[in-house]
């Protein structure tokens, strides 16, 4: 669900269910909503590669959100103010650190660089992880060096709405680990973010990379040459 201009993911206050992949996402899960007003998951959604970034420093948000092709604000309802109040925002891990590098110009900026990337290694539950990547790598041997664990950090990250969260997943299920590659592949491997900021609904935009997007798959997978 789009506000104005904005993208808007709403933590939820009650037991939340993806309507398309049908998920039960609990208590707190971290959802967007289609134009019928149901819960889509990051994953379904299309915005799981995305990080998030607390509201507080306004030089960090504003310079990530300038530099982030896509990105998306977070509220919470706020049963005592009666409203929705903003979180942050999610936006590409490469954005955020190109804006915290620029923010790093005094002893103060750095300090709260650290803190976060502090927060977000802790964000992340490093066995699974390796083992999520160990899997990736298993399963497409042809990827590129070291991409395994860039899908894996992606899919794992504990926040509802991860494919990598799912109980698929954690028992490394391998459709579950496509999943994950694919949704890496959509956004890293094509023009799939440019076509969503074009307007492109969202699946008439994976009609058109989908071609690349299993070429792809099938390259890392069988080792096939390029096209």
């Amino acid at each position: 669900m789009s506000k104005g201009n904005d993208i808007v993911v709403f933590i939820s206050s009650r037991n939340s269910t993806c309507g398309e992949c049908k998920q039960e996402l609990g208590r707190r899960a971290w959802i967007t909503l289609d134009r019928k007003k149901n819960a889509l998951c990051l994953n379904c959604a299309d915005l799981d590669h995305l990080v998030f970034l607390p509201s507080g420093d306004a030089a960090l948000t504003r310079r990530s959100r300038k530099y982030s092709g896509l990105s998306a604000v977070v509220v919470k309802w706020s049963s005592a103010r009666k409203r929705y109040e903003r979180q942050g925002l999610l936006v590409e891990n490469e954005a955020l650190e190109l804006a915290e590098k620029e923010c790093a110009t005094d002893e103060e900026a750095r300090k709260l660089a650290r803190a976060r990337a502090a927060a977000r290694r802790a964000e992340l539950d490093q066995e699974y992880i390796r083992s999520f990547a160990s899997r990736v790598r298993e399963i497409y041997a042809y990827c590129p060096t070291g991409r395994e664990n860039l899908i894996a950090e992606h899919a794992c990250r504990k926040y509802s709405g991860r494919v990598g969260r799912s109980a698929a997943a954690k028992a490394l299920d391998e459709e579950a680990v496509r999943l994950a590659v694919a949704a890496h592949v959509r956004h890293a491997e094509t023009n799939y973010d440019e076509l969503l900021l074009k307007g492109i609904e969202r699946w008439d935009a994976r009609e058109k990379v989908y071609p690349k997007v299993s070429r792809t798959l099938d390259r890392w997978k069988y080792g096939e040459s390029q096209d």
